[in-house]
Order: structure tokens, then sequence, then C-alpha cells
């Protein structure tokens, strides 16, 4: 497994954006929240911190750093449950600054949360 994030892993598609937001569903591990949608594409992942929470761009830039860290070091999950046709937006909820081990273990909850139900999606 190649833990890199490469540009091809980056969402940067407004359309593609804007229809997670509009069609997607959504999973929570407090503070983070991950909005999917399945698409025709690899796997495809962007990150947000809202500006009402964090004012300075300092503090957002340090956290969605966080966040795309955390996705490159737990993203072998997704890819071992072969689930890589789907568009994800990992967006940090909550008004403290994080610490990498937070973001790390909450990553790894939502990732299992998402395999979890994609499953039981399958079986039917």
């Amino acid at each position: 497994m190649d833990f890199t994030y490469k540009k091809n892993e980056k969402l940067k598609s407004k359309k593609a954006v804007d229809q997670i937001f509009t069609n997607g569903k959504s999973i929570s591990a407090y503070p983070l929240r991950l909005v999917f949608v399945k698409n025709n594409t690899s796997l495809k992942v962007g990150v947000s911190v809202s500006k009402r929470n964090f004012k300075n761009a300092v503090h957002r830039n340090r956290i969605k750093r966080l966040l795309r860290e955390a996705y490159r070091l737990n993203k072998s999950v997704l890819y071992d449950n072969q689930l890589t046709d789907y568009a994800f937006m990992i967006i940090y909820n909550h008004k403290d600054m994080p610490d990498f081990e937070l973001i790390n273990e909450k990553t790894k909850k939502l990732f299992h949360k998402f395999i979890e139900q994609n499953r039981d999606v399958t079986n039917f």
C-alpha cells in the first residue's frame, strides 16, 4: 500500500463537491463528519474546516493538514475493503484546536463506521 496523497486522489471539482453536499450521505465520529457519495472514478477525498469556528486561516490550515495526514495514514483500510469508488469530504466540527492523536483515532473510527455501513448496503 502506497501511503501518499497524490493529486489524482484530491477532490478538486466544484461539481463533485456540490454533488457530495446535495446527494451525499453522512457518518459522524465527533468531532469529525464524513460526507460521501458513490462516483464512477477512483477514490477522491477533500477536507474542510469551518471559518465560523476558526477565524484565523493559520488554524484552519493546520487542522486541514492534520486531517489529510490522518487520511493518508489510514486510507489502506478503505483500499483493503475495495471501497475506492467514492468521493469523500471530511469535515472538522469543533471549536477547540485538536491534536493529531485525536484526529487519527477519530478518522480510524469514521472509516470503520463507513465500512460497516457499506457492508450492510451490499448485503441486500
